[in-house]
Order: structure tokens, then sequence, then C-alpha cells
């Protein structure tokens, strides 16, 4: 049976996951959905998703499910909680958590599944919600190889790769390895720029003299532009970030792994969504610099 043929369940419409479900169904792709929001799920029913009451009652009638949820503890509530999806999934299922939680969760789901007999992959994205919308997503996959090229068409419709990691859990260590870099990228651009404002140099200058150097960086010529226009319009926002970096520390303690520049900049997340800034794009943690130092970087 092709994947076309095989109805999926997505579970959790939110930033991310409604263009991904939208996505799948312009790929041609049979879809039952739920959310907690009605209305985002009578959004993307409108364009021929079945609408779902519960997740349990997605599970009982679909062969893929595809969970896409805040963290861990949603994660855990809509597949093992009461009216869950293993409440009712049927023997030979699989299971796609797109979610960004806890490598250790991702394999106590694993094993949760197993008791079913139902087959789970962690499949966690990177791209913000920009490329979710265009389907260019970078999709990072756990789980075993036969069960991931069975739906790696479906993975395709709505990202621009999809890479396997290696056993379960794998996915999201890559994830959060990703979003550790990322943060870090967003430091030294905030520490650097802040540094040249508060010296008379014109940060707009410096970026444009270091771009095309060692410095250069994708998130840098993602991200400073939106800076100098204070454009902090989320693609990735600070609280989602924050909520990976929370993730990162907790999984860096089960395997005793050192992350000394995160644990700072973790700290710089939290200050910054405390001011009230939890929905700016990540970008926006220069105004964490930004307040030591009392200056703004912004063009000219």
């Amino acid at each position: 049976m092709s994947s076309k043929s095989k109805k999926i369940g997505f579970i959790g419409l939110g930033v991310m996951g409604k263009p991904m479900a939208k996505n799948l169904i312009k790929a041609g792709f049979k879809l039952k959905v739920f959310d907690i929001k009605a209305d985002v799920v009578a959004e993307v029913a409108a364009l021929g998703a079945e609408m779902g009451t519960s997740p349990a009652q997605v599970a009982r009638d679909c062969d893929i499910i595809i969970t896409m949820l805040p963290n861990s503890p949603q994660v855990i509530q809509v597949l093992t909680g009461e009216d869950g999806v293993l409440q009712t999934v049927r023997p030979g299922s699989i299971i796609i958590d797109m979610s960004s939680i806890s490598p250790v969760v991702a394999k106590k789901m694993y094993n949760a599944a197993a008791e079913k007999e139902v087959e789970m992959l962690d499949a966690p994205v990177s791209g913000g919600e920009p490329k979710a919308i265009d389907g260019t997503m970078s999709i990072m996959v756990g789980g075993k190889p036969e069960v991931f090229e069975s739906v790696k068409d479906i993975l395709l419709a709505m990202g621009g790769s999809a890479v396997l990691m290696g056993e379960i859990g794998s996915g999201n260590i890559t994830k959060l390895a990703n979003q550790i870099m990322v943060a870090l990228h967003l430091s030294a651009v905030s520490e650097a720029m802040v540094f040249a404002k508060k010296a008379g140099v014109d940060p707009e200058r410096v970026y444009r003299a270091i771009r095309g150097g060692l410095a250069g960086s994708t998130v840098l010529d993602a991200k400073m532009p939106l800076i100098l226009d204070r454009n902090f319009k989320p693609g990735g926002p600070i609280w989602m970030h924050t909520k990976d970096l929370l993730n990162v520390r907790d999984t860096a303690l089960e395997i005793d792994a050192p992350i000394p520049l995160t644990t700072q900049i973790l700290e710089a997340m939290k200050a910054v969504k405390a001011d009230g800034h939890q929905n700016d794009d990540h970008c926006g943690v220069i105004q964490y610099w930004e307040k030591l130092a009392n200056v703004t970087v912004k063009r000219e």
C-alpha cells in the first residue's frame, strides 16, 4: 500500500503544524486532523481534511499519526493520556512525532508504542514558520531505517530534506544541537553589534564588512537585517527557543555533557522573555545586550 493510499492523522495545528498539514493536503494525502482549537481544525478541514474529535478518535481511523506539539508534557499526554493515541491505535500503525522534545521522552514514548505493536519515529524540524509554510524545512529523524523509508515521501511533502540520524531520540539530539548553535550564533551577533554600536561604529557597516569573511553565517545574513529594522516578528519565537534550551539542559544532565555557553545564553533568553518579549523572534535576544549597554542597534 503506497503512502498516498494511507490515511494520516495530524494532531497539533499550531504555528508549525497548521502549514505542515496544509502542505500534506496539497500533496494529495488524506488527512484527519485534531487540535484543541476548533477554529484551526475548521480552517484545515475547509481544505479537504476530515475533522477529528480527540487524539484517540484520530488514531482509531488512521494508519499514520503525526504529532506536532509544544513540548514533552503535551506529547506524553496526547500519546499516553486519557483519550490518547495509544488507547486506540491499531497494531502496525506508525507514529511520527515531529515536536521538539526531550530525547529521553522520545525513547519512553517509543517503548510505550512498541508495547502496542506500533512503530515510532522522532522527527523534529528546523526552519521556523516561513519554511513550514513553503515546505522547505529540514527534518531530522530517529528510528528504524525501514520505517523511515516507508514514510519518507510524507516527510518530504512537508520539508526540503529528511535525514535519518540514527536510533530513536537521535532526531531530537540533532535538533537540540542545531538549537545550541543557532543560540550561540545569535548571541555572538548580538554581543558583537552592541560592542560596535557602543564604540560609535555603525553596526550595519560592520555587518556588510564582515559578512563575506569567516564570521559570516546563515544566521548573520538571516537575522541582522531584521535586527537593523527592529523587526522582531517571530519566525522562531524566544519562548520556543528557551524551551529547546531547557531540553538541552535536561538532556545534558542525563548524559553528563558540558554546556557552559548554552547555559549562559539560556539565562539571557529567560531574561528577555521575562521582560515581556517572549513572542519576539529569537534574534530579539539582542535586547539583553542592548539593555546592559544602554544602546539600540538599528539602521542609522
